[in-house]
């Protein structure tokens, strides 16, 4: 049977493209591989964030994980955190990844390129360090992950070359599962992606239906007056047809058909009934996990089942390299 681990920072509100893009694929490879699924609040302190916004958000992504379907009978749901092996193994693996490898990261090219650089911290250059620990700790042979985060993955995968070229077969290889399919963009500005940052354009998982309703009405379309998938000059009705695809699993071209003799008012109406029939059930779930103790225990047994994986492999690295 195969391992699967993967995680969300918890950096701000869950998108509705966090729901399509992860958080309903993680319940797919629960049946049959062992699972792990983590918040990783670790990695939230790189950039910097409110130690409110952080405990809120830490619990939302754990609850909104299970109220997408994850079972904490087969998968393990813990905070990153709460498994201290993650903290130890980053010590050891930083020394065997490179500056130069580093420094070559296209994401903290990216973010640095956002920030004061002398005011950035040495946890957003590692950042790709830890995120090797987190994989490794728990021989994951497969890692579900945005096409942005391959590039850490492979800087993962060299790491276990010359980690087990030196000290013999220690670490597993990972293999990185990039997510097919849906893409799910701004409804502001459909030419970026759905993140966590614009408040008109990113529908979060947290929204009330009426809020909802209004982003989906209000989306930026084009003078066209026609239903047609064609990113390059119709972007809004093109993030439309791919957001009411994908969470009825149709295809973007039977849709387009069923839709291409309706008007924009009445297929973004459609649209606004499909995301609330999905999202309307996920947020009942969500609000009784939080409101209950349930979830506090589901944390506890995910991290306890994860720091038994975690400390084995965390054994044999240090057994390796001297430290005992």
């Amino acid at each position: 049977m195969a391992r699967v681990l993967s995680g969300i920072k918890p950096t701000g509100p869950l998108t509705l493209g966090n729901y399509i893009g992860a958080l309903r694929r993680f319940a797919t490879f629960q049946d049959q591989n062992e699972t792990f699924i983590f918040i990783a609040d670790l990695h939230a302190l790189t950039l910097p964030i409110e130690p409110s916004e952080l405990r809120r958000y830490r619990r939302d992504i754990a609850a909104f994980y299970v109220a997408a379907g994850l079972n904490p009978a087969k998968t393990s749901i813990f905070m990153q955190s709460q498994v201290p092996a993650h903290a130890e193994l980053n010590a050891i693996l930083q020394n065997y990844i490179y500056m130069g490898e580093l420094g070559r990261m296209t994401q903290f090219k990216e973010k640095a390129q956002q920030q004061n650089e002398a005011g950035l911290g040495l946890g957003l250059f590692a950042y790709p360090v830890l995120m090797a620990a987190d994989i490794l700790l728990y021989d994951a042979n497969i890692v579900p992950v945005g096409d942005d985060q391959v590039q850490h993955i492979e800087l993962a995968r060299d790491l276990v070359r010359r980690f087990n070229n030196r000290y013999g077969d220690i670490l597993t290889m990972p293999e990185a599962k990039i997510a097919a399919g849906a893409r799910i963009m701004s409804l502001s500005d459909p030419s970026k992606k759905m993140s966590k940052s614009d408040q008109k354009g990113d529908i979060y998982l947290t929204d009330e239906m009426p809020i909802i309703r209004k982003k989906i009405m209000t989306a930026v379309t084009d003078s066209f007056g026609k239903i047609a998938y064609d990113f390059d000059n119709q972007p809004g009705i093109a993030n439309l047809l791919t957001i009411y695809a994908a969470l009825g699993d149709e295809t973007i071209e039977a849709v387009a058909k069923q839709f291409e003799q309706a008007s924009y008012g009445t297929f973004k109406a459609a649209v606004y009934e499909r995301v609330s029939q999905a999202l309307a059930p996920l947020q009942e779930r969500y609000r009784q996990l939080l409101a209950g103790s349930e979830l506090d225990a589901i944390l506890a047994a995910g991290a306890a089942r994860a720091s038994a994986i975690a400390q084995a492999t965390l054994q044999k690295v240090k057994r390796a390299v001297g430290l005992l």
